[in-house]
Order: structure tokens, then sequence, then C-alpha cells
């Protein structure tokens, strides 16, 4: 991967988001693409999420006042494509080891599918960089009643609070929304994880929140919107909590060594 000296590291979990990703993309604010490198990776998509990449690629650089200016803003963007479906985890992985690659400060995760906030990013660099923090999460619960206002199931509302509630009887550090994927780390934390030993699937975010728990890094959330429209999830959500628990139970055996 070759690119600028930047700051920020953004990579994009994308999976089947034509009908997104285009606009998820166009919210990134320019002070925050004047310092960052942007990855889209594409988890296998079988329907238009290359096209949609390369649309949003053509009219902005149409739509630049001059050809350096197209030039500079194409050397921010980034697009990977991985031949089979690999799983979150993996897309993950990848984010970070390339973000680590780049030198970059700051790696963040920002979602292909528009449920979380890139117009955010820019509040949480900043908060990053201002309160010397290693993992920042957005939260959905911070504000009381905004999940349901913006649409999350209530299923999800009630299994979220429940599993919440049960890790933040387990780790140090307390948290609205440990399950919310619009996640910023320092690379100073992530040098110290060992990729290869992470989780393959989604349950991956909540390994590195307990890892730095752990090892006693700076944990803060932040509040964002809820936006839950019709897009279809990839989580299978037993399977998903049980992996929670697991973690939990992990944490709890640690805890008493």
């Amino acid at each position: 991967m070759s690119c600028p000296a930047i700051d920020y590291f953004i990579f994009v979990p994308a999976y089947n988001v034509e009908k997104t990703l285009g606009e998820v993309l166009s919210k990134i604010e320019e002070s925050v693409l004047a310092r960052a490198h942007v990855l889209v990776i594409d988890d296998g998509s079988r329907d238009g999420t290359a096209q949609a990449f390369e649309r949003f690629m053509s009219i902005c650089v149409e739509n630049a006042e001059c050809a350096e200016n197209a030039r500079d803003f194409k050397s921010h963007f980034e697009y990977l494509k991985f031949e089979q479906n690999s799983g979150y985890g993996a897309v993950v992985k990848k984010g970070i080891a390339e973000g680590l690659a780049s030198g970059a400060a700051f790696i963040a995760c920002l979602h292909g599918d528009g449920q979380y906030p890139a117009e955010k990013l820019g509040e949480f660099f900043a908060e990053m960089e201002n309160c010397n923090l290693d993992l920042l999460q957005g939260s959905r619960h911070a504000v009381a009643g905004e999940a349901k206002r913006g649409g999350m199931p209530l299923y999800k509302r009630i299994g979220g609070a429940f599993l919440t509630a049960l890790e933040n009887l387990t780790f140090r550090v307390k948290l609205t929304d440990r399950h919310s994927g619009f996640i910023v780390y320092s690379s100073r934390f992530l040098k110290t994880v060992d990729l290869n030993r992470l989780s393959p699937s989604f349950d991956i975010d909540l390994e590195l929140i307990a890892i730095a728990d752990a090892r006693r890094f700076a944990i803060a959330e932040l509040p964002i919107p809820t936006r839950y429209a019709d897009e279809k999830s990839n989580l299978n959500v037993v399977s998903y909590g049980l992996r929670v628990l697991r973690q939990i139970w992990r944490r709890m055996l640690a805890s008493k060594h």
C-alpha cells in the first residue's frame, strides 16, 4: 500500500453495500480526509459494491477544481476486495494491519452500510488526540432513548442492554454500548495485539476492547446517533451472544489469577 504521510487511517468493512457505500464515504469531512487514508475492504460482495465505489470516485474527481486536486483526492482512497467472503473478523484484522503499516497514529473502523456516522470521525479523532486515548467507542445508548428513536429493533436493544450489563460487571471500564462497531484505536495500543489470535467473527470488536481493558489502556466513549433502515444484517445474534458470554467467562477466569 502506498499513500502520503497521514495521521489517520480509516478502514471500511464493505459487504453488499452498493446502496450505501457512496453516501458513507461522501460524509467524511474534508478536514479529516486531508490527514487520512481510506481503505475500503470488500469482503467478497456479490452486488455492485465495487461499481458504487467507482461511481463515488468518478463523481468526486469530476467535481475537483483542477487535475492536481483530483490526483490528491484519489491518493486518499484505496479499494481492496477479498475474492471470497472471509468474515468480519478477517476484514478488521486486514484493516488494522494495513493501518499499522501506514504509520498512522489512529486507526478507525467505519462500516460501509451507513449505520455509523462518518461525519463524526473528526470529533472522535480530536478526542483521541486531546485526551490521549487508546480506544474510543461510539455509543448509541449514551443518550437515553436514542437507540429507539433511531429505529434499533427491540430485541437488539434488550439483548445489547443485557450483555452490556454483564460485561460491565466483569470489565474495568464501564461502557454503555459495548456492541457498537464505531471504534477508533491508537496505533500505540494495536501494536501490542497479536492479530493472528483474534476472533474471525463479529466479536472481534469486543475482544479488542477486552484486551485494552485488561492491559489498562485508556478507553472512553462518545455518543453517536442510531441509524437503522432496511439494511440486512449478517450477524447471527445467537452465535454472537454465545461468543460474548465466552469473552466474559475468559475475563472472569483471568481476573482470578
